[in-house]
């Protein structure tokens, strides 16, 4: 038997990062890696300069998905603000970008999912930096403020985290609490977005086969750098569903 931390994410928009080039910033349809992370590190209060303790974050957990409803999409479009750097020069951080002297305008787009639920199982490896039972008593009672990839996206219900036992990862889904009774409406709302899949990393204990795997590039290196290595995710889909 396993031990599992169950949470589910839910809100009125969420946003979870890809590779970000230029003035596109665009989202998967489930939580990346590094959200889930950062969603962690925020609970405890673990700063994005402690290398340390975001390094112990990685090494410590794993994650599987239950993705219930993956959401419409949405695409925001806006402008920002971007600093013109002198010859030969690069800026190192963004702050040092809006402090040149010369600063123009560029049109931004960010990508979003409206209404996306996920029910996500968290595992403990033997270095871990604390137990489930304590990391749930943190998102209880959170550090930092939580959110859903981007500070735009706050929570809409609480985390309700849950510890299980169960000896794989789908029997661990199965035994999770029924979702808050507001969210029934919400699932009949998105109906025809509605597709569910499990995702789930190298290593664990599935209980299901995988229909194909992906590679997603959301492993992190270095926060203060934001600097992100590949992986690879193994994906089921419920029976009816397509890729």
């Amino acid at each position: 038997m396993n031990d599992y931390l169950l949470l589910r994410l839910y809100g009125s928009l969420a946003s979870w990062g890809e590779i970000a080039v230029g003035e596109m910033r665009h989202s998967a349809a489930h939580p990346s890696r590094s959200a889930l992370l950062g969603l962690l590190g925020a609970a405890l209060g673990i700063e994005r300069s402690d290398d340390a303790g975001q390094q112990g974050l990685a090494q410590g957990y794993r994650f599987g998905i239950k993705l219930e409803q993956a959401g419409m999409p949405l695409r925001d479009y806006h402008t920002v603000q971007v600093g013109t750097a002198p010859r030969k020069f690069s800026f190192r951080s963004r702050r040092q970008e809006l402090a040149a002297e010369k600063v123009e305008t560029m049109l931004s787009a960010r990508e979003y999912r409206c209404d996306s639920i996920a029910l996500i199982a968290v595992e403990a490896l033997p270095q871990a930096p604390c137990d489930l039972e304590r990391l749930a008593a943190a998102l209880r009672q959170p550090r930092f403020l939580l959110y859903l990839g981007r500070k735009s996206c706050p929570l809409a219900l609480p985390l309700a985290p849950h510890c299980v036992q169960a000896s794989s990862l789908r029997e661990a889904f199965d035994r999770a609490p029924p979702p808050h009774d507001w969210l029934k409406r919400v699932f009949q709302y998105g109906a025809s977005a509605r597709q569910v899949r499990y995702y789930w990393e190298e290593g664990m204990e599935a209980g299901m086969q995988a229909s194909f795997d992906s590679w997603r590039h959301d492993q992190p290196l270095s926060r203060r750098r934001w600097q992100f290595a590949p992986r690879r995710e193994s994906v089921a889909l419920e029976e009816g569903g397509t890729r």
